[in-house]
């Protein structure tokens, strides 16, 4: 089996913060096309779904593309690629603590992340919202779509 290189987009959003929230990604492995997936919740927050975003597209890799070469993530959240990137080392040595001593917020979430992530070859970069990059505004359609779908189902 060969192994391939990927490039992930990912995107998570929210109607109110909390409120209805949708997440997103679209890869592209180079072989078959580009996937897209999306969700959301009906009670969520901004930064759950940014990850969530992530998270799913990791699962999706996992499970469908194994073996890679490279993944190449690409989010317009500086929370989602600092927090994988910077702070999380601290979090972990401080248990799960910031700098200020609180806890840390969607703990449950860097959690996943951090074993999807620790187990890949990812070199994470964040791009500029809104900006017209294609695959980006395409996972914030998604997004979109999903909070609309939630909120004209209340």
């Amino acid at each position: 089996m060969q192994k391939r290189d990927v490039v992930v987009f990912t995107d998570g959003g929210c109607s109110g913060n909390p409120g209805p929230g949708g997440w997103a990604f679209v890869i592209n492995d180079g072989e078959n096309g580009l996937v897209e997936q999306s969700g959301g919740e009906s009670q969520t927050t901004n930064n759950r779904m940014e990850l969530q975003a992530v998270i799913k597209a990791l699962e999706y890799i996992s499970i469908n593309l194994k073996p890679v070469t490279s993944i190449q993530i690409h989010t317009d959240s500086q929370y989602v690629k600092n927090g994988i990137t910077l702070w999380i080392h601290t979090w972990k040595k401080n248990g799960w603590r910031t700098a200020a001593k609180a806890p840390v917020k969607n703990k449950e979430y860097w959690i996943a992340l951090d074993s999807l992530a620790s187990k890949l070859p990812i070199t994470w970069h964040w791009v500029k919202g809104h900006a017209g990059i294609e695959l980006n505004e395409r996972c914030d359609t998604l997004v979109r779509q999903e909070m609309d779908l939630l909120l004209n189902n209340r």
